[in-house]
């Protein structure tokens, strides 16, 4: 079985750790983090392996894991190749939905082979991520002879591995942000206008998930455009106007989130096809 060592054991290391060592895929080995702490709170949540403090603590494995912030990657990864840990033929790879695998360039020096799996995932709980892995997708790319071993790594925790042209990263990381961490701050949003018509925050939440449920399962179930409702799918340009004004009136960074998603809202209503075409006109003076 082959030796895993892992740098910077967030939320992600310490899940996709975890499930390998359940699994019997990797032997967890050492793991270094930001602080001791992390690095002995990981170990503790993987069940497995040893918590080092320094780099130089760490003994030589087939794969390298390197899991910290996304701007810490390449230079833990030039500090990794730089202190002759690396072998010929190991394996370096990063779960970074932004950088590419040639970031990892150091380690392609040291005679080391790269690759990047980025799970298209929510990590908010490692607990939670652990337990719902099962089915994630994940977009991979890299050096053959990496993702020869990496990819059946992460099928036998039941993901569904995908490949990705590195070039194309920054799109596919910019949507995973708009669709997960962009949700959350569209809600917080919403949330914020339901306070300002007279809702406690409590009750607003409760209200408002019944729909938000609802519009996710249409989106997913009839798709984006038969799943349109509201006032800019029926036309209803003065709605619109009104809310609009007051939402300008009262904070204009709303307001401008309000325009910005109504102007894309147009284009699903345009092709849905139910509003007329004067109607739609005016909203489109209106939005953009």
């Amino acid at each position: 079985m082959r030796t895993l060592n892992i740098i910077g054991c967030g939320r992600v290391g310490r899940t996709l750790a975890s499930l390998w060592a359940e699994k019997h895929v990797f032997v967890v080995q050492d793991v270094l983090g930001g602080t001791p702490h992390s690095a002995r709170s990981a170990v503790a949540f993987i069940g497995g392996g040893r918590a080092v403090n320094w780099l130089e603590e760490m003994r030589a494995a087939d794969v390298w894991m390197l899991t910290p912030p996304d701007g810490k990657i390449v230079h833990g990864c030039e500090k990794l190749a730089q202190s002759a840990l690396l072998r010929r033929g190991d394996i370096v790879f990063h779960c970074s939905g932004a950088l590419a695998s040639a970031q990892l360039g150091a380690a392609v020096a040291a005679g080391a082979r790269v690759a990047s799996v980025h799970p298209l995932k929510s990590f908010a709980d490692p607990r939670d991520a652990a337990l719902t892995f099962t089915g994630t997708w994940c977009a991979a790319e890299g050096d053959r002879a990496a993702l020869d071993v990496l990819q059946p790594a992460f099928e036998s925790i039941g993901a569904r591995v995908s490949a990705i042209d590195p070039q194309c990263k920054t799109f596919y990381h910019a949507a995973s942000v708009l669709v997960c961490n962009g949700l959350a701050a569209l809600l917080e949003t919403g949330l914020r206008a339901y306070e300002k018509s007279g809702l406690a925050r409590e009750t607003a939440l409760v209200m408002m998930e019944p729909l938000v449920r609802e519009t996710v399962d249409n989106v997913f179930k009839l798709g984006t455009v038969k799943a349109l409702t509201g006032p800019i799918a029926r036309g209803d340009h003065a709605v619109v106007a009104r809310q609009l004004e007051a939402l300008t009136a009262w904070d204009a960074r709303i307001a401008a989130i309000y325009k910005a998603l109504g102007a894309v809202t147009l284009d699903l209503a345009r092709i849905q096809g139910e509003a007329d075409a004067e109607a739609l006109a005016q909203l489109k003076r209106l939005l953009i």
